[in-house]
């Protein structure tokens, strides 16, 4: 008899403890959008749901990075992208008297740089050419 009791009363917890079916129902929405790959809506989420898990602005994380290279480097292009398990701004820098870019990742979250590693034009042009593929897939 105790242990029916218990029982009882483990279940009328979990009823209480679990939020509403709206609720679950939103949640899932929300995970289901930032992971849906593709185009549309659902892609359009994922870069917004990106935006808002940001913790820096972009302008504080150009900082960073431009601090990493030589004075007079100028930024070629960057983006907000999940990369390396973290969110992170990547930016292509251009820097003078080398040929190619410096990629500079830095965490979206804390600020840190989270890689840099020189792109030779060769390199810079094959990564192009597979983002370019990675978009037009359905």
């Amino acid at each position: 008899m105790k242990l029916a009791g218990i029982l009882t009363l483990v279940a009328a917890a979990a009823l209480i403890a679990a939020p509403p079916a709206s609720a679950q129902v939103a949640t899932h929405n929300k995970v289901a959008m930032a992971k849906a790959p593709g185009k549309g809506k659902a892609q359009g989420a994922k870069k917004e749901n990106l935006r808002s898990l940001a913790k820096i602005s972009r302008d504080s994380a150009r900082t960073v990075a431009l601090g990493r290279v030589a004075a007079g480097s100028k930024v070629k292009s960057s983006e907000l992208e999940r990369e390396k398990g973290t969110i992170v701004y990547s930016f292509d820098i251009t820097v003078p008297g080398q040929t190619g870019v410096e990629e500079i990742l830095v965490s979206a979250i804390d600020g840190s740089v989270v890689s840099q590693a020189h792109e030779t034009p060769r390199q810079e042009k094959a990564e192009a050419r597979k983002e370019k593929a990675e978009k037009k897939k359905p």
